[in-house]
């Protein structure tokens, strides 16, 4: 086991973290308004009288940028957690589904499910988890009968003041990050670098994030709203639930509907 060099650290998140804003950037270039129209409920928006073309927009797009960003901010820390747990502990990304660091210490193999916060999924979801674990344990023995194996479920954030379940631990936030590296105050440390350059990546964000919304509100004010500027909520309903799927083209700025 090696100390953790913490300079190290902030150097790798430096230099890093703007893999994380070029992909939430890329993620707006790349969405559609036809998408996120389908995976929202139409009759709450209704319910919610919501009179303009640009409030639905900017709900269905903040929901969806929201549900994205905590996704690939947890693919990014996961990164960094087997960046300082390699430093550390000689750990390596796992070959085995559901499990994503493996290291040894102590004699002890431990197995790692890393989850950005503590309550990252319902009870089907944990019973797979579990299931992965029992798998990767059995795989694992395979090769190595005398093997000891730890099953962890690391989550970036939060706090869990139970941490044994049984069959597997639950470390949250300090516990986590001190776990993959020994280092108590590691979970403060990394919060500095994050800020590199966030302003100008952010404004960049901005940028995209307006012209957007401006592009979507139109797009959407051409598809579902009546001469008079009143939203057709038959047309936005029968878009998002009809039996029969059709989506909408645009030639020479003419409408025409495919079934």
């Amino acid at each position: 086991m090696n100390k953790i060099n913490l300079h190290e650290v902030s150097e790798y998140v430096g230099q890093n973290i703007g893999i994380f804003h070029q992909k939430r950037i890329r993620s707006l270039d790349v969405l559609k308004l036809s998408h996120v129209l389908k995976r929202k409920n139409p009759y709450l928006f209704r319910a919610k009288h919501v009179l303009t073309a640009e409030q639905i927009v900017k709900s269905l797009v903040d929901a969806h940028i929201s549900s994205n960003e905590e996704t690939l901010f947890g693919d990014w820390l996961e990164g960094l957690a087997l960046f300082i747990n390699e430093r550390v502990y000689g750990g390596w990304k796992s070959g085995i589904s559901g499990i994503d660091l493996e290291f040894d210490d102590d004699g002890v193999r431990n197995i790692v499910a890393i989850k950005s916060g503590p309550n990252w999924g319902n009870s089907s979801q944990i019973a797979k988890m579990r299931l992965d674990f029992k798998i990767a344990q059995k795989t694992l023995r395979t090769s190595n009968s005398g093997l000891r194996i730890v099953a962890v479920n690391g989550c970036c954030y939060g706090r869990d003041s139970r941490p044994d379940k049984g069959d597997y631990f639950k470390y949250c936030g300090q516990r986590f990050w001190e776990f993959i590296s020994r280092e108590s105050e590691l979970y403060t440390t990394i919060v500095e670098p994050l800020g590199y350059k966030a302003k100008d990546k952010n404004e960049e964000f901005a940028a995209s994030y307006s012209q957007m919304i401006n592009r979507f509100t139109k797009e959407f004010m051409d598809s579902f709203c009546k001469d008079s500027g009143k939203i057709a909520w038959d047309e936005l309903v029968r878009f998002n639930s009809s039996a029969k799927y059709f989506f909408l083209v645009y030639i020479n700025d003419s409408k025409i509907i495919y079934l």
